[in-house]
């Protein structure tokens, strides 16, 4: 199990309309060698390539990758696998990087349509967000510049050695390509947009002067096509060849570029860490030893828009056809709205919500009435592929998709361990995920996701009031190569754990922006073990011992010498990690305190059905029934602003999701801590007693209000926030 990159969590069940007959490619297969006719045939199609449908094929000792036809009437020259396989085929022996082809079908007997069979790449990354969140940003720099390294390289290819006569037609490729479109999108268009009629006609009127350089031309270069190294910034793997041809490279160029002009709404250009136009210009044109004046880009930029909008018509009624046939638009009732219309999951979230249910009831729940949890469960979550379902560059999952399995794991207070989800360590997952360097993450990063090892993360200090963070005082200075650290700190969770062996601390560097309050922090990797570094004391929660997960320590730091290499992102960048670690980190919180108030008020209504007071049942009293009334509404609103905030964290990244990440962060805290202490009330004493899990659970929501910033911290920043949006409103309206 690789924990970074699994590509096989890209697939899901085979669409209906994608069905066929797995036993006639079982018999093609093995009269070609490539299987056992005795194997057993497993097929899953990827969420990925929908012009052409592409599936995973594996027997118990091999696999493969199918690309076939789209079922269904196609236009003249759209879905050519065959192009696709003969341009593999010519590139895998050059070492450019592409899965090798193993063979081309053109019979339409063996599973309905043309298809060809290529390598099955088990391990890589695929982005299909331009703004590769869930990377650092200096990661994120050099998966672009890796990108635009294996374009250029294909651009330099000497085309007369890949033995692709006819491939293409040579020099005129623009005027060509404007014709094609204009054809493609007419075929398809199912209404006139004058729009799209006057860039045809500016295109035609615009070719460029010269239009005689030939080269190999991918057609659809985005990151979506592109497999990179799991841990490494390297492409691995370019699919998706069917627009390819010869012609003009900087048509390819501008296509890749084309999303950094895209409106400012999309907040593409505005990630940190993506390059300029100008710098991935550059660096394309030194690697192909070429001037960097591009005096035709703009056309270049208008012809992408134009292929664009003319894919974008001819997958209209395949998209239509998918949506009308899909189990969701099948299942809907004409008497009101289902459950999640609002906030959808994807497909891969809805099936590994379902796994994730299913998993607890037959493993977690029993688990739970015995109060103990064993390395049996995380091994058998393991094999059922839900580990580290928090991060989406490893999960392959949305922030909307993970919240709806955070609240399933809130229903039991040690699930989200068994999932390797836990707080401290997916925040500080996120944070060496995001900003660590390669070695900080070859070192910690892997075994923590791994799960051989557990983190703390230590921020909060005994002596100041920690609500402020620049109040922190715990000190950090260099000697030589190496950082000397002193102070206190405490509320460490999961410090006491045997599997911590690394801290991430917050500490202050006082000659650093002495008059930027933020700017004065930085964060730094603490081996515990490491000498100076002492757990003083273990801290309780009312009066309890918390230990369920190694418990909440004092940690004292005296000389504590580790070397310049553990700093993280950078000295002074300890306020930017941190905006970048809690926005998805609150989000966590808040949907497993929506799952932990779904089971007290559950419980509170068990109570309530079973128990008599006064001649009747305790429900038939109004006051308990106006109690789960109002438990009803606060869970409700709580989830669709939970869910409302990681929609925003998906589309805008937690900077601009500030104000929505406060505002759950308040709510979800105060909702959990009433509907805990409604149902303790309805058990009467039972609900403070170690026979019912409340206790526990009032323990965890009012710690919740403390934890990750105070309520009035957050609200400030809400009333902050807000003013400034009504002052962007009304600066508008004059």
């Amino acid at each position: 199990f690789n924990p970074l990159g699994n590509m096989d969590a890209l697939t899901t069940p085979v669409r209906q309309q994608h069905k066929f007959n797995v036993s006639k490619l079982l018999t093609y297969l093995s009269g070609k060698s490539l299987v056992s006719n005795n194997d057993t045939l497993t097929v899953r199609q990827y969420s990925t390539g929908q012009s052409n449908p592409t599936f995973l094929i594996q027997t118990p000792s091999n696999s493969f990758v199918l690309r076939k036809k789209p079922p269904g009437e196609l236009l003249p020259g759209a879905h050519k696998v065959d192009r696709e396989y003969r341009v593999q085929k010519a590139l895998f022996p050059t070492g450019f990087p592409v899965p090798q082809p193993f063979l081309h079908c053109t019979d339409s007997e063996v599973i309905g349509t043309e298809f060809y069979l290529m390598e099955h790449v088990k391990q890589g990354r695929i982005f299909s967000d331009q703004r590769l969140p869930g990377v650092s940003p200096a990661e994120r720099t050099a998966l672009y510049v890796a990108a635009v390294e294996v374009l250029a390289k294909l651009h330099s290819l000497d085309l007369a050695s890949l033995s692709l006569e006819g491939y293409g037609k040579g020099s005129g490729y623009c005027k060509r390509q404007v014709s094609t479109w204009t054809k493609q999108y007419n075929a398809a268009a199912h209404r006139d947009i004058p729009a799209m009629n006057e860039l045809s006609d500016w295109l035609m009127k615009n070719l460029p002067a010269s239009d005689n350089e030939v080269t190999l031309v991918h057609g659809d270069f985005r990151f979506d096509n592109l497999i990179f190294h799991p841990t490494e910034a390297r492409v691995i793997a370019v699919l998706d060849w069917e627009l390819s041809t010869t012609g003009q490279p900087l048509a390819d160029l501008a296509y890749f570029l084309m999303h950094h002009f895209w409106p400012t709404t999309f907040n593409v250009i505005s990630t940190i860490g993506i390059p300029t136009v100008a710098d991935l210009i550059s660096i394309y044109c030194q690697c192909r030893g070429i001037p960097s004046a591009l005096p035709s880009l703009n056309f270049y930029l208008a012809l992408s828009i134009f292929k664009m909008a003319g894919i974008a018509q001819q997958l209209l009624p395949l998209f239509l056809v998918c949506f009308l046939t899909c189990d969701v638009f099948l299942a809907r009732s004409d008497t009101g709205p289902t459950e999640g219309n609002l906030f959808l999951q994807t497909a891969k979230g809805q099936a590994v919500r379902q796994q994730v249910k299913d998993f607890m009831k037959q493993y977690v729940f029993p688990a739970e009435e015995v109060s103990s949890k064993s390395c049996q469960e995380q091994k058998r979550d393991l094999e059922a592929g839900l580990w580290n379902l928090f991060l989406p560059a490893v999960s392959g999952l949305s922030q909307l998709d993970y919240a709806y399995i955070a609240e399933e794991t809130g229903h039991c207070l040690f699930a989200p361990e068994v999932f390797n989800c836990q707080a401290p360590d997916t925040g500080n997952m996120e944070v060496l995920h995001m900003f660590g360097s390669e070695e900080q993450k070859r070192k910690w990063l892997e075994p923590l996701l791994r799960g051989e090892i557990r983190s703390c993360f230590c921020m909060t200090e005994p002596d100041v009031a920690s609500s402020d963070a620049t109040n922190i005082e715990c000190t950090l200075h260099r000697d030589g190569d190496n950082y000397i650290i002193n102070g206190k700190k405490w509320w460490s969770s999961g410090a006491g754990n045997p599997k911590c062996k690394v801290s991430i601390v917050m500490c202050r560097t006082l000659v650093l922006n002495f008059f930027i309050r933020h700017g004065q922090h930085s964060m730094v990797l603490v081996p515990m073990d490491t000498p100076g570094v002492k757990l003083v004391r273990p801290l309780t929660v009312f009066g309890q011992d918390d230990a369920i997960h190694g418990g909440h320590f004092e940690v004292h730091f005296e000389n504590v010498c580790v070397p310049v290499a553990n700093i993280i992102l950078g000295e002074g960048q300890g306020f930017e990690i941190a905006q970048g670690r809690l926005g998805p980190g609150r989000l966590h919180h808040c949907m497993r305190a929506v799952g932990l108030a779904e089971l007290a008020l559950e419980l509170l209504c068990q109570r309530a059905a079973s128990r008599r007071t006064f001649g009747k049942k305790l429900y038939q009293h109004e006051v308990v029934a106006h109690c789960i009334a109002e438990c009803r509404l606060m869970i409700e609103q709580t989830r669709l602003l939970t869910l409302h905030a990681a929609r925003a964290l998906d589309t805008l990244g937690s900077r601009a999701a500030r104000k929505e990440i406060a505002m759950i962060k308040v709510a979800a805290a105060r909702m959990a801590c009433y509907v805990v202490d409604c149902a303790i009330q309805v058990h009467g004493g039972g609900g403070v007693s170690g026979d019912f899990p409340l206790a526990q659970m009032y323990s965890y929501a009012r710690t919740l209000r403390i934890a990750d910033g105070p309520d009035e911290v957050h609200l400030s920043s809400i009333a902050r926030l807000e003013l400034r949006d009504q002052l962007k409103k009304a600066q508008a309206k004059l």
